[in-house]
């Protein structure tokens, strides 16, 4: 799956992931791959997914919105 959290400064991040686990506003839920489109919004939280070579990493966010479309996932974070 392509990843990209964008902020209105600059990209956190863009590239392969294997899941990711965001803090929706209904409570943290993860996505992998083939997940049905969806768009939602995000609370304040951690961002935490693991990249194509095994490796976590998390980033903090102040809410936002996801969206997941065929595999592609783009995260507007405040």
């Amino acid at each position: 799956m392509y990843l990209e959290i964008v902020t209105p400064e600059k990209t956190l991040f863009s590239g392969e992931v294997i899941e990711i686990i965001v803090p929706g506003s209904d409570g943290s839920f993860g996505i992998r791959e083939n997940h049905a489109p969806i768009v939602a919004v995000l609370k304040d939280g951690e961002i935490e997914f693991t990249d194509t070579l095994n490796s976590k990493q998390k980033f903090n966010v102040k809410g936002g919105i996801v969206e997941v479309l065929k595999n592609n996932i783009i995260v507007l974070a405040n």
